[in-house]
């Protein structure tokens, strides 16, 4: 039988540091915070420290709570961390970010309501996605396009509390649904190259071209498109962020 392949392309394995860099999904984790970053970006004005709880929020909700909660739910990073860890992990980050958020909302430059509504919704979207309850209603190609990335762009737009100019709102629905259709991207992607690395023990078949000889196909063959597709986006993302940032600073 062949040997299973790493559960991701950025996974490390063999030390407890190696497990807690897989858990935290680099790649995938800067390119999320960047959608929070997007968000703030359209604001015409910044308020430093706003978007650096916000990014940090983001990053204990979905960095840490999150993937914690998953990888509770059946191992699929296989790493070796204790349950009890994971646990803490996920209560801890997931309080941490909602202490982050009702400060914000309340006790930062006046009440901001769209961002108090913003808190529980988040919570839902951590525990609900990533435990699959509701029967799995919220883990779906939508319900990550929309939580994973159209809603951190609105907590970042809104965290900067800006008056709603027509244009200005027009501005934010647009980014937001930059940050829906790539994340549709992210998912399209990577729910294929999941299924080659964690649930398939071997490809084989042939590509017949109609000019040249056949090319044979095995899983590295099919990982290497998607997962080139997925590096150049987590980067890319990020990047088109920040030009936005400091092209309004």
């Amino acid at each position: 039988m062949a040997e299973p392949a790493a559960p991701a392309f950025y996974a490390r394995q063999g030390t407890a540091t190696s497990d807690w860099w897989t858990l935290l999904h680099p790649p995938y984790t800067v390119w999320h915070l960047s959608y929070v970053v997007l968000g703030a970006a359209i604001a015409p004005s910044r308020d430093w420290t706003a978007l650096a709880f916000s990014v940090l929020a983001f990053f204990l909700a979905v960095g840490l709570a999150a993937h914690a909660l998953d990888e509770l739910h059946g191992r699929p990073l296989r790493t070796r961390i204790p349950s009890s860890t994971l646990w803490a992990v996920a209560v801890l980050s997931l309080a941490g970010a909602v202490v982050l958020g009702v400060i914000g909302a309340f006790f930062w430059d006046g009440t901001n309501w769209a961002l108090a509504v913003a808190v529980p919704i988040g919570m839902l979207l951590v525990v609900g996605y990533n435990l699959e309850l509701f029967d799995g209603a919220l883990h779906s190609d939508h319900g990550f396009a929309w939580g994973w990335g159209g809603f951190p762009v609105v907590v970042g737009f809104v965290a900067q509390a800006p008056d709603p100019t027509p244009a200005l709102l027009a501005a934010a629905a647009a980014a937001t649904l930059a940050g829906v259709g790539t994340s549709y991207a992210q998912r399209y992607l990577s729910t294929p190259a999941r299924r080659l690395r964690r649930r398939t023990t071997s490809v084989s078949g042939e590509l017949i071209p109609m000019e040249g000889d056949p090319i044979q196909l095995d899983r590295a063959a099919l990982l290497a498109p998607l997962e080139a597709a997925l590096r150049a986006l987590s980067w890319a993302v990020p990047m088109a962020a920040v030009a936005l940032l400091l092209a309004g600073a």
